[in-house]
């Protein structure tokens, strides 16, 4: 789906500032309406701004927002911030599609860093609740350790809908299968993905030109990542280190009034 950078010697002691790919670029349909879902907002912002502010305290400055479905609105409502720039994703072909259209920023951020790893943190933009401190907890991992892909999982007794992280019989990573293609025994997994990764760039690149559409959806995964680089013999590692409230994110008005009782419960 993109072309890799060449690869080059790394050091793994020597992490380029972080880069961080905002998802943004659905409808969301089940919101009513025609407004861009990431637009609605909670607690007097747009949820896609709380997301922009969390990593900004996280001392991730530089934030690319892939945009589609309206994708002039969501620009102008997020003109004039500081360290924020824009992809496109032209079509809806799933996750992995939405990234790829941030190719050239991580390739472009891959090329400035020359030797160093560079941090790719992958958010949705429809998670409000994302916790600064979660994401500074998976910088530091990232840092000290020679990780291609690092995910921030959480547990959960209410697992539905969710991909659910497969691990083996001695609790390593194996992949993250989606809810409509899980077994029933994988969907007995109380183990969550939270659509938050951090990915080396030069593996995030060569990840995404693997993929492919063979899946219940016919779309592009970025679920499938983490899995393509750990079978190419890459370290990944998925730490269930969410807070709990980072679960809320928002599909439905009644989740959109959950969520904003809860920040403004968090700022009051």
């Amino acid at each position: 789906m993109t072309a890799v950078p060449p690869s080059t010697e790394l050091s793994p002691s020597h992490v380029a500032p972080p880069l961080a790919i905002i998802l943004a670029a659905g409808r969301g349909t089940r919101m009513g309406g025609d407004k861009p879902k990431v637009l609605f907002e909670a607690a007097g912002k747009p949820l896609v701004r709380w997301v922009i502010d969390a990593l900004e305290r996280a001392g991730v400055h530089r934030r690319v927002v892939v945009v589609g479905y309206r994708a002039e609105e969501v620009e102008a409502a997020l003109a004039g911030i500081d360290g924020v720039t824009f992809a496109l994703q032209k079509e809806q072909r799933g996750t992995g599609d939405a990234v790829a259209a941030a190719a050239a920023d991580v390739a472009k951020a891959v090329e400035e860093a020359g030797n160093a790893r560079v941090p790719v943190l992958i958010v949705t933009g429809d998670s409000p609740m994302l916790q600064p401190s979660s994401i500074q907890r998976l910088l530091a991992a990232f840092a000290e350790l020679p990780t291609a892909c690092l995910l921030g999982t959480a547990m959960t007794d209410e697992p539905e809908g969710l991909g659910r992280v497969v691990r083996d019989s001695e609790g390593r990573f194996l992949r993250i299968v989606e809810h409509k293609d899980a077994s029933e025994a994988e969907r007995a997994i109380g183990e969550v993905n939270m659509s938050t990764y951090l990915f080396d760039g030069r593996g995030l690149l060569w990840a995404l030109s693997q993929l492919n559409t063979s899946n219940a959806s016919g779309e592009y995964y970025l679920t499938d990542c983490p899995e393509l680089l750990k079978n190419r013999g890459d370290l990944v590692e998925a730490r269930a280190c969410l807070e709990p409230c980072e679960r809320l994110s928002v599909n439905t008005p009644d989740q959109l009034a959950i969520v904003a009782a809860a920040l403004l419960a968090r700022t009051a």
